[in-house]
């Protein structure tokens, strides 16, 4: 729960007030913003966003409201004769076929919905608007995209057709720390595969926070459960591996519990860690993919062009080595969605007992972008704003193992597919940011080799 913004001012505490959490809903924009009224009239800063609360409450009930969601339907397969236009929303909506964004409250319903697949189509399409002409590609990164996008199409001429797919190798897309984007149903990410006629995706998403199945069938028979009736989503209701493997650690009492939540500090610097995906609804071919890799995982074959995988791990250090022999720059692409990597970890320290950037931790991202460097295989990752973008590449200067090890394929910038819809923090509704606002992407530095021959060395050597 967010702290009332006139507690935790200094006058306030000045004045012998108690700090106390958000109660008092805003009658402007109804969001609880304060403690009581009274703060809430004495607070002068709220009106700079009370609009934009106001705007993400009126859209939170919309999407309740039980009206017909056209912006919600999506289009099928693109024809082969029919170009994608990567400008803005509005030119895909319209080379795609959607239907007719007519207010921006549709606009932001749908942009949220599809920031993920459209961020990740859009820049590794061979049409995509981060090119040369615009200086957001560079011309490694341009070699970079060519290799991966001469997997993606065809041949200059030829159709852009499934049966072009045949004898390509499919494409790896890893999600690494997904976490609300691993539960956006198979049909949303299916749009990924319809910008590639002539490719087939594997979307694999790996880390702690993704959402795994409510139950994984063992075969591939339907689920036993009824597909029409309404499912709960309960936290607790994952997998059997996932629920054998909590059972394993060790209880604690009631007593213990307690104390932890009085110890937690309830106002900043509070490291704030977004929650769980509630368990995602099994497929007909959904399967568990535990003995595959290890892990808590999952693997449905969505469609003959796309299929889907969940690994739920603690870093992706941890399973790494399961695809390290296999990783190759023509066929696999990573994807960072906000990935924290300029904020102070939560765990890890320097000797003098400061937080390091999570890029440079042990337990977080420190073991990870040194690994993809070595792949060569480029790696993109998104910020939620200008400030967070900023900070992350920032931090790329003082990793051990990333630092002059990297060079860059877009450089730093605004995502044109980003989501217009305000995301209100939940530690502080005066904090609102936009999903995937900028991208940039790096890969692993190449060296150029020069060979010399035997004679020229005897040349040198006769010439000393």
């Amino acid at each position: 729960m967010a702290p009332c913004p006139v507690c935790a001012s200094g006058h306030s505490l000045a004045d012998g007030h108690e700090k106390k959490t958000v109660s008092f809903e805003c009658p402007d924009c109804g969001w609880p913003t304060h403690c009581s009224e009274e703060h809430w009239k004495e607070d002068k800063e709220h009106a700079k966003y009370c609009s934009r609360l106001r705007e993400a409450n009126e859209d939170e009930h919309d999407l309740r409201s039980g009206r017909r969601m056209p912006e919600f339907e999506l289009p099928g397969p693109q024809g082969h004769e029919e170009a994608i236009s990567f400008i803005n929303w509005d030119v895909l909506w319209y080379t795609r076929g959607f239907n007719s964004m007519d207010t921006e409250r549709s606009r932001r319903h749908a942009t949220k919905l599809l920031t993920f697949p459209m961020t990740i189509g859009s820049v590794l399409h061979q049409h995509s608007s981060l090119m040369l002409n615009n200086q957001r590609l560079t011309p490694e990164g341009s070699r970079s995209m060519a290799a991966i996008r001469s997997t993606l199409h065809t041949e200059p001429g030829a159709p852009e057709t499934h049966e072009a797919s045949v004898g390509k190798p499919q494409v790896r897309v890893f999600v690494l720390g997904a976490r609300g984007e691993s539960s956006l149903p198979p049909h949303v990410w299916e749009q990924l595969g319809f910008l590639f006629p002539a490719a087939n995706f594997h979307v694999l998403f790996i880390g702690p926070q993704v959402a795994l199945p409510r139950s994984t069938p063992a075969s591939h028979s339907p689920p036993t459960e009824n597909p029409s009736q309404p499912t709960s989503p309960e936290p607790e209701a994952v997998t059997a591996e996932a629920s054998s493997n909590k059972d394993e650690l060790p209880s604690e009492t009631p007593e213990a519990q307690s104390t932890q939540i009085e110890e937690k500090p309830l106002y900043p610097p509070n490291v704030y860690t977004p929650p769980t995906p509630a368990a995602i609804p099994p497929l007909k071919w959904t399967r568990s993919s535990l003995a595959r890799y290890g892990v808590p995982s999952y693997t449905t074959p969505y469609s003959y062009q796309i299929s889907f995988s969940g690994l739920q791990v603690a870093n992706y250090a941890d399973v790494h080595h399961l695809f390290e022999e296999t990783l190759d720059p023509y066929s696999d692409v990573f994807f960072f969605f906000s990935p924290g990597f300029g904020f102070p970890s939560p765990v890890s320290k320097n000797e003098a007992g400061e937080p390091i950037l999570q890029i440079s931790s042990p337990t977080e991202w420190g073991p990870v972008l040194p690994m993809l460097l070595a792949s060569k295989c480029p790696i993109f990752v998104t910020g939620f704003s200008p400030a967070d973008v900023e900070r992350d590449v920032r931090s790329l200067t003082t990793a051990p193992g990333v630092a002059d090890e990297f060079e860059w394929v877009v450089t730093p910038g605004p995502n044109p597919f980003s989501s217009e819809k305000w995301e209100v923090a939940e530690f502080d509704p005066r904090i609102m940011v936009k999903t995937n606002w900028g991208i940039w992407a790096i890969r692993g530095k190449s060296r150029d080799i020069q060979e010399r021959s035997f004679f020229s060395n005897l040349l040198n050597f006769s010439g000393n």
